[in-house]
């Protein structure tokens, strides 16, 4: 049985990479079947036709990850 998901991109806030088929690593503020939107990373295909996995996080998560990354030598 197939999932129906609904999802909105509500703000597209950049994109983190391509892959050679056109794909792009996205973050994006979305909402998910008709819920208070979250930001969100993950693989689009060109139309967002198509998603790979990803990983959704609130403002508060996306924060606390900004403060780690700040921390880290790169």
């Amino acid at each position: 049985m197939a999932a129906n998901i609904k999802f909105e991109i509500e703000e597209s806030r950049g994109t983190l990479s391509e892959s050679p088929k056109g794909w792009k690593k996205e973050l994006n503020l979305i909402s998910w079947n008709n819920r208070e939107a979250k930001y969100d990373i993950r693989d689009w295909a060109p139309e967002h036709e198509k998603m790979g996995k990803g990983i959704t996080l609130t403002i508060e998560e996306l924060k606390k990850l900004k403060d780690i990354l700040n921390e880290m030598t790169l």
